[in-house]
Parts: C-alpha cells; sequence; structure tokens
C-alpha cells in the first residue's frame, strides 16, 4: 500500500476513534520522544539541540512502525531556542549534565520563584505585561529588568529567540506533510493549552509557592487563574487544527489530588478549566486530556463535560475504572505502563496490551498508547512487540458496527482480515468523522459570562493606546489598525509560547 493509500486508511481510523466509535482496527498512536533517538541511532542531545534531527528520528521511526498518528517533534523543547533566550529554568544535554540525558525542567526553590507571593496584582491586572516585564527578565540570562539599562545581550537574546521560534514553528508544516506523504502517517493532535492552575505552579509561584499561597492568600490564586484564562484559551484557539479533526494537546500536571485537596480542586482547579474546554468545543475544537500521574479521583467531574469533548489519556491511574467512568462519553487512550515498556519483556508487554484492549476496547474508542511521553529508556524490542500485538489482536471483525470478535478476543486475531477501507475519504467524509461533527453547542456557557480582560487576548498593547502616539490617521483607518493588531498578536505568541511550550 502506497503512502497516501495507507494515510488515508489511518487517518479514518484515529479519527473514528477520536469519535469514542468503532473503526476497522485500534488506532496505535505512541507519543515518542527521546525514543526517536534512540532508534535512530542519535543521542539526546541531538533531538534536543537540532530540531531537523529530531525530525528525522521522527520520520525514521514512523516509517519503520506501523503506527497509525505521531507528533511531529514529540521531544518539541527546542533548546536551541530555549539557549538562546537564556532560559534558566532548562538542563539541556551536553550543557551542564550529560549529553545522553534528556533535557530537563529545573524548578527554582521557593524563595527565587519566578513570581514572588506578592505580585498576584500585577499579574491579574496585565497577565501579558506582567509576563513580559517581570517574569521574562526572571527566567532568562539575558533579558534585562524594567529600570535596567538595555544591553546589547538583552536586544540580542530578544531578537534571536523570537526569529528562532518563527522559523521553528514553520518548520513543523513541512515535517507534518514529511509525514503524511513519505511514511503515511498523521500528525497526532495541533495546539497547546494548560490549565490556570497548572501554569502558576510550572512557571511562576513554584508547586511549594502555590501550596502556601493556597493557604494564605486562595482568594488571590482565584483571581489570576481567572485573569490567565482568556488568554490560555487564545492561544489553545489560535494554534488548533483549522479542519477540527484533531485535538489540542492539553498537558495535566500538579492539579490533582494529593498534589492539591479535593476541595481546591473544586474551588480552584475545575472551575476556572471547564469553562476552557467547553470554549474550545464551542468553536468545534475536541481537546485530549493528557492526565499526567493519577487523575482517578476527578474522573465523575470530567464525565460532566460534552459528550466527545475530550479524549482521556491514562497515565498512572485505572484505565479500567476510566472506562468505566467515562468510556459512554469519551475516547481513552493510554494505559500501557511505561515502567513495562522499559524493562519488561515482549511477553509481558503482549499479556498487559491484550488486558487492556479486551478490557477497554471492544466497543471502540480506545488508542493505543503508553501511559505517559516515551523516553530513550524505552525498549524498542518492547515498543515493537505492544506495535505488533495491536495490529494483530486489535482487528474488530466488521468495522463500525461489531466489536472485537470471538476469535480474536480468543486470541486468534492474526487469522483475521477486515476488507480495504483504504480508499481516499472525500472532504464531507472527513467532516463527519470530525470529533465535533453534528455535536449541539448551543447551550454551553464556555468563557461568555466571563468578565472581558482589560486588555483582549492574542495583542500586547491596545490599539486605542497606540493611536493616541501616532499623527492624525487618514484614509483607512481599519487597515492601520488591522494590521497594527496582527503584528502585535507576534509578540504576543512569542511571550505565550515561552511559557505554554518552552
Amino acid at each position: 500500500m502506497n503512502p497516501q493509500q495507507l494515510y488515508a486508511e489511518r487517518q479514518r481510523r484515529y479519527l473514528t476513534a477520536l469519535r469514542n466509535e468503532k473503526p476497522d482496527k485500534i488506532p496505535i498512536r505512541p507519543f515518542v520522544a527521546e525514543f526517536t533517538a534512540k532508534y535512530a541511532g542519535m543521542t539526546c542531545q541531538q533531538v534536543a539541540h537540532d530540531y531537523n534531527l529530531a525530525f528525522e528520528a521522527a520520520v525514521k521511526c514512523a516509517k519503520d512502525f506501523d503506527w497509525d498518528a505521531v507528533v511531529a517533534n514529540m521531544v518539541y523543547v527546542w533548546t536551541g531556542l530555549a539557549q538562546a533566550a537564556g532560559l534558566r529554568y532548562y538542563g539541556i544535554p551536553g550543557i551542564g549534565i550529560p549529553h545522553t540525558t534528556g533535557f530537563n525542567f529545573i524548578e527554582p526553590p521557593e524563595e527565587k520563584a519566578f513570581m514572588r507571593e506578592d505580585e498576584y496584582d500585577a499579574l491579574i491586572d496585565d497577565p501579558t505585561g506582567f509576563l513580559y516585564n517581570v517574569w521574562l527578565p526572571r527566567v532568562s540570562t539575558e533579558v534585562a529588568a524594567i529600570g535596567q539599562p538595555a544591553t546589547y545581550r538583552n536586544n540580542l537574546a530578544l531578537v534571536k529567540s523570537s526569529m528562532a521560534m518563527m522559523v521553528y514553528f514553520y518548520a513543523f508544516g513541512p515535517q507534518i506533510q514529511r509525514l503524511r506523504d513519505e511514511c503515511g502517517t498523521v500528525s497526532a493532535i495541533a495546539g497547546i493549552f494548560k490549565a490556570p492552575f497548572d501554569i502558576i505552579g510550572d512557571k511562576m509561584r513554584g508547586y511549594v509557592g502555590l501550596t502556601m499561597d493556597m493557604a494564605t492568600q486562595p482568594d488571590k490564586v482565584l483571581k489570576a487563574c481567572e485573569a490567565l484564562m482568556p488568554h490560555l484559551v487564545n492561544v489553545g484557539l489560535t494554534t488548533s487544527d483549522p479542519a477540527k479533526q484533531v485535538p489540542i494537546g492539553f498537558w495535566m500536571h500538579r492539579g490533582c489530588v494529593p498534589f492539591i485537596s479535593p476541595k481546591q480542586f473544586q474551588s480552584h482547579y475545575w472551575p476556572t478549566l471547564r469553562p476552557c474546554i467547553e470554549e474550545f468545543w464551542k468553536h468545534g475544537h475536541q481537546t485530549m486530556f493528557y492526565a499526567e500521574g493519577k487523575w482517578d479521583h476527578h474522573l465523575d467531574d470530567f464525565a460532566t463535560l460534552p459528550e466527545r469533548s475530550i479524549l482521556f489519556h491514562v497515565d498512572q491511574g485505572d484505565i479500567f475504572l476510566a472506562h468505566k467512568k467515562l468510556h459512554h462519553k469519551f475516547a481513552l487512550s493510554g494505559g500501557i505502563p511505561n515502567v513495562l515498556l522499559s524493562y519488561g519483556k515482549p511477553d509481558e508487554v503482549r499479556a498487559h496490551c491484550r488486558k487492556v484492549i479486551d478490557g477497554v476496547a471492544k466497543d471502540g474508542g480506545y488508542i493505543m498508547d503508553a501511559g505517559a511521553i516515551m523516553q530513550d529508556d524505552t525498549s524498542i524490542e518492547n515498543l515493537r512487540a505492544l506495535t505488533d500485538f495491536t495490529r494483530e489482536y486489535g482487528v474488530y471483525s466488521a468495522g463500525s458496527d461489531r466489536g472485537l470478535s470471538q476469535s480474536a478476543a480468543a486470541g486468534n486475531a492474526n487469522t483475521l482480515r477486515v476488507e480495504d477501507n483504504s480508499r481516499s475519504a472525500s472532504k464531507d467524509d472527513l467532516t463527519q468523522l470530525c470529533p465535533c461533527h453534528g455535536a449541539d453547542v448551543s447551550k454551553l456557557t464556555g468563557m461568555a459570562k466571563r468578565a472581558a480582560p482589560r486588555i483582549k487576548p492574542g495583542i500586547c498593547r491596545p490599539w486605542e493606546e497606540k493611536a493616541k502616539e501616532l499623527p492624525p490617521i487618514t484614509g483607512d483607518q481599519d487597515l492601520v489598525r488591522r494590521v497594527w493588531e496582527n503584528v502585535e498578536a507576534l509578540g504576543n505568541t512569542y511571550i505565550w509560547q515561552l511559557l505554554l511550550s518552552f
């Protein structure tokens, strides 16, 4: 089968599963990061520091493994950009840590947190301004703080890192096309989002600082989360899939029990997350809940979201409990322990894949993947065992209207075959396969009842402020304003992507 036919077959399979329906086979969508370096004979330093090498490693894996969907570069954090910006919070392979170690995040002690406990009001008033004025100078070794002289290194870091970000992001289009044309592989997700509460804990106050603030000033924390919401929604929407086929990536960090209490989840995390997810769904975008760690305590809350609005990914949680609580509304993915893929035996991997498939995939709506992103400790032999077993065992007997056949459940799926459905999908076909197709969003509130922020999301300085500095404008004033805001949006993209992606 040529790559075009493979792509059509895999795209249909993946989108059908995202709709929580039954494709011809269980889709395989491994989030492979530094594993690609190991498989391609590269080091962690090479794929982290040179994204072109990371692209090549991803393509090699996609060609050699029978996977339906992947991320164009799951290593993602290009440490060349991080170094250009002078970001303090990254350990870069080969610079202070071994070149054979993947990049890692360095959280500062509470007294050196990138946001201080008395700075909530500034964040609440103007989140974008706070990021530029306060946060960026603290996270960068190069950028000068407000009131300090703007140095050559300051100016160079801003120019270099912003240009590097643009070059890097533009490189993803050709890479996604390569995966399609050369490998027949679907791009698994599009866009990025993080919960407001997680952002404060990850990149601003730190976990310890946020924990203390929840005891001493919980109201300020809540207002800060609310202030971040429209800006984070804007990032999610402006980076999402225009075709509304694949989900927005949402990495869930420390907003779950036991990192926070059930009461704090209900008072802070959930009320500032749910409206964002509803707003994405109102715009026709599904969200992938990549539930890092254990989120079993919160499954009932997630079950209240609109049907098909999320894909729930299980890491260390109980995938069988997630199936019981969520599968009537949402597709699931993951549930294969990373420690098993790294240190287990192929027969153990196959046995666990069988257990998960039998327990959660009978009615469709399941995507095979490890629990967490796979680094270079993942065994090549074990990941191949996962892939081959799923292809043989995870075959539905008649596509979209029947479950795994009895012979498949008995372990004889290698004798099963389905009719070739690799026909080219029409635009109408793909529209119907979009998770949002046919969804009634008329009653969703989303962000509609939230007060508009003082400065609207997507820009840095309001046009009204800029217009006061200009001579009288003649001719088409809307043209001048539109171009100003479009260029202003680039500055907004830079700082919010540093916060969310790098």
